[in-house]
């Protein structure tokens, strides 16, 4: 089982994580938040000979089903704590 995060690049705008943060938590008295960025998270279990194939898999699976836009997001994948 892998974990697959998709994150905005830090020079790209998040406009989503600035919605909530501006009137989620700053109107509700958190206004000791002073960055809030957004993403996806996704598991995925697939078939693999070994880690480094499952990992390659779903790599090319979210870049291919453009899941994520590699000019403006990071994709990150890790072993899932099951």
């Amino acid at each position: 089982m892998l974990e697959v995060v998709v994150e905005n690049k830090s020079a790209a705008k998040d406009p989503e994580g600035e919605t909530i943060m501006r009137e989620l938590m700053h109107r509700n008295g958190f206004e000791t938040v002073r960055k809030v960025r957004t993403g996806k998270y996704l598991r995925i279990e697939v078939e693999a000979e070994n880690k480094e194939k499952a990992r390659e898999i779903v790599f090319k699976m979210c870049n291919d089903l453009r899941i994520f836009n590699p000019v403006i997001h990071v994709c990150s994948i890790r072993e899932a704590d099951v």
